[in-house]
């Protein structure tokens, strides 16, 4: 009988990959991660410990192997480059890929980029990390991820079963997932505008801007079929309560980092939905106009 470890192929050395690989690696698995460039060591810091990861680094797409599990842990917006570089030589027929990315349209990003037998899991990450320098991440708090539950979401949370992420499955994935975009929809464009941690949150206007903002996101979310209350808004605002002054997002990272931020997937997702079911959107498309402004080169 076998005794061959599954292959788990991690796309994505950030914050989220590198926490992704760790698990699956503390699971049991032939874990590789595959990114753009090679960082200098990779290392988790939680509660002033730092733990060194002895997992290989691929960053030259000849050198990758077919893979039973792909984690796609890009920024949404790398989604098409990062299928290029790799898909072709990780993907047989029987890879499942799991898309650990924000947004409310994983099917609609990934599934022309993959033959129409691939397995597809849509991922909402709950974990707090920040990458501190290359290889290096923070992680501040948080471990959970969903998952549809479907018999590949039940597979991936028996993956990373033994580890210290915790995979949860749910009926109802497009309101799980449209209570995330709640999460991301405030925090996320606030701070990268302000380029501010989330103590900002904390100042009246401020706070009083969030809650308009959330609301246009709430009445998007109910027009597409997710079951949205007040009560997903005020749990939205107890978790940001929750955060500590100096915690931040990953949009406010990558503007600090000078990188594309994922406004088009966040903030973009609510005026185009908004548009489309002629749900009025007009603080989240001064918002959005604000965020393409600040990422223009």
């Amino acid at each position: 009988m076998s005794t061959r470890r599954t292959r788990v192929a991690v796309i994505g050395a950030g914050a989220v990959g590198t926490m992704a690989a760790a698990a699956a690696h503390d699971a049991g698995h032939h874990v590789v991660l595959y990114a753009r460039r090679r960082p200098p060591r990779l290392v988790i810091e939680r509660d002033d410990t730092h733990r060194h990861l002895d997992i290989p680094v691929i960053v030259d797409p000849a050198d990758a192997q077919p893979a039973d599990w792909i984690l796609l842990t890009t920024k949404a917006q790398d989604t098409r480059s990062a299928a290029k570089a790799w898909f072709d030589r990780l993907l047989d027929p029987h890879t499942t890929v799991v898309a650990l990315q924000n947004g409310v349209d994983h099917h609609e990003r990934l599934q022309p980029l993959m033959p129409t037998a691939t397995g597809l899991v849509p991922a909402l990450v709950m974990i707090a990390a920040e990458v501190l320098a290359p290889g290096h991440v923070l992680h501040r708090f948080g471990g959970t991820i969903t998952v549809p539950d479907t018999h590949a979401g039940t597979r991936f949370a028996r993956l990373l079963g033994g580890s210290d992420i915790t995979v949860e499955t749910t009926a109802d994935f497009h309101t799980a997932a449209w209570r995330k975009l709640l999460i991301n929809a405030a925090a996320n464009p606030i701070t990268a505008v302000t380029t501010q941690r989330m103590g900002v949150l904390q100042n009246p206007s401020v706070r009083h801007l969030a809650r308009a903002l959330l609301d246009e996101v709430r009445a998007v979310g109910v027009a597409t079929g997710a079951h949205l209350t007040d009560n997903d808004i005020r749990h939205t605002f107890h978790l940001y309560d929750g955060m500590a002054p100096d915690d931040g997002t990953s949009m406010l990272y990558d503007r600090l980092a000078g990188r594309t931020t994922e406004h088009e997937l966040i903030t973009g997702a609510v005026v185009r939905l908004g548009d489309t079911h002629h749900v009025p959107v007009p603080l989240n498309r001064a918002v959005l106009a604000l965020l393409r402004g600040a990422d223009h080169k």
